[in-house]
């Protein structure tokens, strides 16, 4: 095949053995550039380089240094160690030509010198969210000119150029059989938050309470494989990560025996100046499984964590806010609705070690990628302003509220429903969560009372309250 003299391409390209990254450089020649990453020297023969994305651009410089800027989050921090020697590095023709100090560098190491500026291309974070993202970008920048397909037929060793296609399962090297089976092993019994859950909540709180600190998300995969599994909770801080002038955020999650989605590392940490993964053979000790509880996760949150973001696994609640309560970080968690009238939360609830957020959430997604219902709402203790449900709340004189809302069980306790409450009455009160969910701790009325009430109706038991009663 004929060279393309004078073109200027950008790529996306994964290695086969890391799928959790991915490098995006620049070239004059895609079919050898793609050569040289699969005979770098060291590399191993099953760890085969492929192309994801591939286009012609009007100046491939201009690009490659918008999209290190905009995603600067996302580049893998190690990549940049050597960015006084990438800076000392052009391209030509497609080859790279280093100064001679770039060049004594690779000869000391005993290195190959293509090699060796190959591995200076920069590291991204790779998921599917964030590779759409990336393309995206690409396409609306004004030095975009158009996509290509490169092919590797690895039978005739050659490296042809092709219109446009979407690789098949099999060119990606994803068998979806393997994914189902290994999706029928996992118990369905855990939910994962909608990303627009998350972008409903947390925008209503002070931005400030994010300016330079740490969020810890400790149930959270900041990997993931599709927007199903992705945590949402990673890729909302990574996409505001500027916006809210972060200073670390570190996702951790938990590895089970069946690793249906090929996981992998357990935790990243993404700063302002990049990613990296958790090393967990140097950094940490051996087993470590990225579990909330795990010893080395209680020190991350002791420790690092300013703010703690996340949903925990319902199986394991009352373990997670033991740990949680006890750190005394900063909270932003989705729980179960029911917690302000289950005796285990009422005393938090009482002695104001937490409320509730502003929003309720009624669709979650299961391991399985189903959306399922499910009754929770957004826990805190960051001071809430101008909260939405408070409208809900209807406080007026106990003649006032209507008979079908309001009796007395067998116990005398006034019950009221449908976020009455009565404004002129001091004794106690059986309300449901909607009433403490819409805020009226915050209107003049206390928790009188450590355990779950049940109305007594003859011998019947009534639905689970709260004793609460006017200050």
């Amino acid at each position: 095949m004929a060279k393309d003299k004078g073109k200027q391409y950008i790529y996306i390209v994964q290695s086969s053995k890391e799928l959790t990254k991915c490098k995006i450089g620049k070239t004059n020649n895609l079919e050898r550039r793609l050569n040289e990453y699969n005979n770098m020297t060291g590399k191993s023969k099953d760890n085969v380089y492929q192309y994801l994305m591939t286009c012609e651009v009007k100046d491939m410089a201009a690009l490659e240094n918008d999209i290190k800027y905009t995603f600067i989050t996302l580049r893998e921090e190690k990549s940049k160690e050597m960015s006084h020697l990438q800076n000392s590095v052009s391209f030509a023709n497609g080859y790279a030509v280093s100064s001679l100090t770039a060049a004594k560098h690779a000869l000391l190491r005993g290195k190959n010198f293509k090699t060796e500026v190959l591995k200076f291309h920069q590291n991204y974070f790779f998921n599917t969210h964030w590779f759409n993202e990336y393309v995206k970008f690409i396409k609306s920048h004004n030095m975009f000119t158009k996509e290509i397909y490169v092919k590797t037929e690895t039978k005739k060793e050659i490296t042809k150029i092709v219109i446009k296609t979407k690789p098949s399962l099999k060119e990606r090297g994803v068998l979806e059989n393997v994914n189902m089976k290994k999706a029928q092993k996992v118990k369905n019994d855990e939910f994962y938050t909608r990303y627009e859950d998350i972008e409903k909540e947390l925008p209503l709180y002070n931005k400030k309470i994010w300016l330079n600190k740490t969020v810890f998300c400790n149930c959270d995969d900041a990997v993931g494989g599709d927007d199903n599994r992705t945590s949402a909770f990673a890729l909302y801080f990574i996409k505001n990560f500027k916006e809210l002038g972060l200073k670390k955020l570190i996702c951790t999650h938990y590895v089970s025996n069946v690793d249906l989605f090929y996981e992998g590392p357990k935790g990243y940490i993404f700063t302002k100046f990049g990613y990296r993964e958790i090393d967990y053979k140097k950094e940490y000790p051996e087993h470590y499984d990225g579990s909330f509880e795990n010893p080395l996760s209680i020190k991350i949150l002791n420790e690092e964590a300013d703010i703690v973001c996340t949903n925990p696994p319902f199986s394991k609640i009352h373990d997670y806010w033991d740990l949680l309560i006890k750190s005394k970080k900063k909270f932003i968690i989705i729980s179960q609705e029911s917690n302000c009238v289950t005796t285990y939360f009422i005393k938090y609830f009482q002695n104001k070690t937490l409320w509730a957020g502003f929003n309720d959430i009624r669709w979650f997604y299961t391991p399985k990628k189903e959306l399922t219902r499910a009754a929770a709402f957004w826990f805190t203790n960051v001071k809430i302003t101008k909260r939405i449900k408070e409208k809900n709340l209807k406080i007026m004189k106990l003649k006032d509220i209507p008979e079908k809302y309001k009796k007395y069980d067998d116990n005398g306790i006034l019950l009221v429903d449908y976020c009455y409450i009565p404004s002129d009455y001091s004794k106690k009160i059986a309300v449901s969560t909607t009433p403490i969910l819409s805020g009226i701790l915050e209107k003049g009325y206390k928790i009188v009372n450590e355990k779950t009430y049940h109305p007594v109706f003859g011998n019947k038991s009534g639905f689970s309250r709260v004793l609460i009663q006017k200050i």
